[in-house]
């Protein structure tokens, strides 16, 4: 099962340990192929770099936590006529890169907390689910 988790939802498993998307993580890695791209990643960086993240993890517990994600995913090259072409689109178009990576590597599901994303459910073949739902169904 190819899988593709959301910024948002990887910024939770990242701060809350234990917490349904750590969980959601933890099954996805043991269960299936985490998915990415390099546009995902540079935003998941980006965000865990926050300061205002400092009160529930410290900076290097969340480096650590992107390099665990980042080495444990299969990085698909997305290209900017891939994100294009996707229909339908998000209405939030910063999350039509994850659209366009699961075009590109035919996911089976995107986790997200996402209302913009979750409102796509389906996509084409493609599952939107929250990760409380994801592990229902798979964990």
């Amino acid at each position: 099962m190819r899988l593709i988790f959301d910024t948002s939802t990887l910024v939770g498993a990242a701060l809350q340990i234990g917490s349904i998307p750590h969980r959601a993580l933890a099954t996805a890695l043991a269960t299936g192929q985490l998915c990415a791209s390099a546009q995902t990643l540079t935003e998941l960086q980006e965000v865990l770099r926050r300061p205002k993240f400092d009160r529930y993890q410290p900076i290097g517990t969340r480096k650590e936590f992107f390099d665990i994600v980042a080495t444990a995913a299969v990085v698909y090259e997305v290209s900017a006529s891939d994100e294009a072409a996707i229909t339908p689109r998000c209405r939030d178009p910063k999350d039509d890169m994850f659209l366009a990576l699961a075009s590109v590597c035919q996911a089976d599901v995107i986790v997200s907390s996402d209302a913009d994303l979750l409102a796509l459910d389906p996509w084409h073949e493609t599952r939107i689910l929250k990760a409380a739902v994801y592990l229902e169904r798979h964990g």
